[in-house]
């Protein structure tokens, strides 16, 4: 799977408003729904809280990865968010939290689920790469830079077979 597949630019923000965990979770939330009608903005809020009281999807290093699983979807969505200032979100290294990838997926589909925060996971590893998200100046840039790294984990993915 790869994030250019189920994160489009219309879904990334280059800097969100959000101040706090759960407007930040707001503001997705009806990003997200603003583009996919299917999506209903209190029902994906509802599922993302429930999933950070099981504990903080905020994984450290600057970089959040709240997901959850949705009846009325058919296909993986993604979301790409950036707070400049940074977002107090229960991380487990106890920074802010910069960086956002949102990932909604259907119901009924655990394994695409588990293979897109596997692939989250890895494009995000790098601390080069965060820094380039970062400091880059439009949405555009953004989009470049993900799908950049994308494209440079599916050829490195292929040649370590």
């Amino acid at each position: 799977m790869k994030i250019v597949d189920i994160l489009s630019e219309d879904l990334v923000v280059p800097q969100m408003k959000a101040r706090s965990k759960s407007s930040a979770i707001d503001e997705l939330v009806h990003k997200i729904a603003s583009v996919h009608s299917n999506v209903d903005a209190e029902q994906a809020r509802r599922v993302l809280l429930d999933r950070e009281r099981l504990g903080s999807t905020g994984v450290g290093q600057g970089l959040a990865i709240p997901h959850g699983k949705l009846p009325s979807l058919d296909r993986v969505i993604a979301c790409f968010s950036r707070s400049v200032s940074g977002i107090q979100f229960d991380a487990l290294d106890g920074n802010q939290v910069h960086l956002f990838f949102t990932l909604l997926a259907p119901k009924s589909a655990a394994g695409l689920h588990l293979k897109a925060l596997a692939r989250a996971s890895r494009l995000f590893k790098s601390q080069a790469f965060r820094g380039e998200l970062l400091e880059a100046k439009s949405r555009d840039e953004i989009y470049q830079l993900i799908k950049l790294q994308d494209e440079q984990l599916t050829l490195l993915a292929a040649t370590h077979g």
